[in-house]
C-alpha cells in the first residue's frame, strides 16, 4: 500500500508562535492583547487583527490614512508592519465581509487596562471599597475614546469573552485578558450604545458557559436573563434629606416602617392588572405613607431575581434594580421622590443564599466560586439554593 499522504497544514505567514495561535483560536488565550492590536517591533509597529470570516481588513490612522492588512492565517488573522511608524495612538479597523458588508470600529486591543495594580491588590484582600466602580460594565473615556469597560472575576476559566448585541454574540470577536493572578478578566470596547444586551462567555473544563454579569447595573426584564449596558444620567435632588439625615441621631428619633412587595402593592386593573412602574409608585406610595404616618418604607428585595414567586429573595444581580418596573434611573427617581417628601427608604438585602439558575452566580466559572464546594456548607436544602462562601475575600468584597 502506498504511504498515507501527510495532512497539509493551511498556509500561514504570521509571526505568532504555534502555541499563541492555538490558544487564540480556542479562545483560551490569557492575554489576547499581547498578540493582537499594535506592538512595537524593531524600528516600526506591527498591527494584528483577528476577524474570522472577513474578506479584507485595513486600519484607519490619524487623518483617515488607510493601511491594508494582509491575511496571515486562514482562520481570520490579519497583519501589517508599519515601518514608518514608531508608535500609533488608538486606531479604527475597517472590515469588509463577503457580500460587501463593511464595519468600522475602534480596535479594543489598542487600549490599556482599566484596572490598576492597586485595584487588583485590594480586591484580592477583600478591601476594595469601590469595587463596583471597576467590575462590571462602565462607561468611561480611555485614551481619548469613549466606550464601556468590562471586568469579571473568573479565576477558574480558561478564557472569557464579552458577547452581546454589538458583536452578534460571537465569542471570537472580544476575548478578554486576564490581569495577573487576580482571576479578573478585562477589556475596553469603544462606542457601545446604551441599552445593549451582553453576557460573558466562559471556556471551562465543563465546556462553554454563558453568564450574566455579577456586577451589572441593569438587566433584561425577566424571564430574559442578559445584562444590559447602562449609563445613568439621573441627578438626585434630595440634598436636603441627605443633609438632615447626616445631622440626625436616628437612634433617638421615632421610626415607623411600612414594608411592602413592589410587585403586589398596587395594580392597574385597566391594563391586565399589571403592577405599577417605579415612577407611578413614586407619587402614589408617598401619599399613602404620609397619610398613614410612617417615617420609612422598606422594600422587599428590588435587586434583580429570576423567579417572581421568591418575592425577590433569590437574587441573581445584586447591583441591578429589577427591570420589572423600569430602568435604574426610574428607580433612582422613585427613591429621590420619597426622600424629597421626607420618607426614608430601606432595602432588604440577601446575603444568605442565591439561586442555582445556570445564567447567574452558581458554578460561575465552572467551579464553586461564590459558593462552598461542600454541599453541607454550600447548599440550602430547604430552598434549593447555594450558600455564599464567606471565607473568600473576593466574595465578601462582592457582597
Amino acid at each position: 500500500m502506498p504511504p498515507k499522504a501527510k495532512k497539509r497544514e493551511p498556509p500561514t505567514s504570521t509571526t505568532l508562535s504555534a502555541k499563541d495561535l492555538d490558544l487564540l483560536f480556542k479562545l483560551q488565550h490569557a492575554d489576547p492583547h499581547s498578540i493582537l492590536g499594535m506592538h512595537p517591533q524593531g524600528e516600526g509597529v506591527l498591527v494584528r487583527v483577528f476577524r474570522p470570516e472577513a474578506k479584507s481588513v485595513s486600519i484607519l490612522l490619524e487623518g483617515d490614512e488607510e493601511r491594508a492588512l494582509s491575511s496571515s492565517h486562514p482562520s481570520g488573522l490579519f497583519e501589517v508592519f508599519l515601518a514608518d511608524k514608531k508608535e500609533i495612538p488608538p486606531y479604527r479597523v475597517k472590515v469588509k465581509y463577503p457580500g460587501e458588508k463593511v464595519f468600522i470600529y475602534w480596535d479594543p486591543y489598542a487600549f490599556w487596562p482599566t484596572l490598576g495594580d492597586l485595584d487588583l491588590h485590594l480586591s484580592g484582600e477583600g478591601n476594595h471599597e469601590k469595587l463596583h466602580e471597576k467590575m462590571g460594565a462602565h462607561y468611561r473615556e480611555c485614551q481619548g475614546v469613549k466606550g464601556f469597560s468590562f471586568a469579571v472575576w473568573a479565576p477558574g476559566a480558561k478564557g472569557v469573552s464579552v458577547v452581546g448585541d454589538f458583536n452578534g454574540w460571537d465569542g471570537r470577536l472580544h476575548p478578554m485578558r486576564r490581569l495577573g493572578g487576580s482571576g479578573i478578566w478585562e477589556i475596553f470596547i469603544p462606542e457601545l450604545t446604551q441599552g445593549m444586551n451582553y453576557k460573558y462567555e466562559l471556556r471551562t473544563d465543563q465546556g462553554r458557559l454563558m453568564k450574566a454579569d455579577p456586577y451589572a447595573f441593569a438587566t433584561e426584564k425577566p424571564p430574559l436573563t442578559a445584562s444590559v449596558v447602562f449609563q445613568s444620567k439621573y441627578q438626585f435632588q434630595d440634598q436636603e434629606w441627605m443633609e438632615n439625615r447626616g445631622k440626625t441621631d436616628m437612634l433617638r428619633q421615632p421610626i415607623s416602617v411600612y414594608e411592602l412587595h413592589l410587585e403586589s402593592w398596587r395594580k392597574v386593573p385597566e391594563e391586565d392588572n399589571r403592577p405599577l412602574t417605579y415612577r407611578e409608585m413614586a407619587s402614589q406610595l408617598a401619599e399613602y405613607i404620609l397619610e398613614l404616618g410612617f417615617t420609612h418604607v422598606e422594600f422587599m428585595p428590588v435587586m434583580e431575581h429570576p423567579f417572581g414567586g421568591s418575592w425577590g429573595y433569590q437574587v441573581s444581580s445584586y447591583f441591578a434594580p429589577t427591570a420589572r418596573f423600569g430602568t435604574p434611573d426610574d428607580f433612582k427617581y422613585f427613591v429621590d421622590s420619597l426622600h424629597q417628601q421626607g420618607i426614608g427608604v430601606i432595602l432588604d438585602w440577601v446575603p444568605a443564599h442565591f439561586p442555582k439558575d445556570e445564567f447567574a452566580l452558581g458554578r460561575f466559572d465552572g467551579t464553586a466560586l461564590y459558593e462552598h464546594l461542600d454541599p453541607r456548607q454550600g447548599e440550602h436544602p430547604d430552598w434549593g439554593t447555594y450558600v455564599f462562601n464567606f471565607g473568600r475575600n473576593e466574595v465578601r468584597n462582592f457582597l
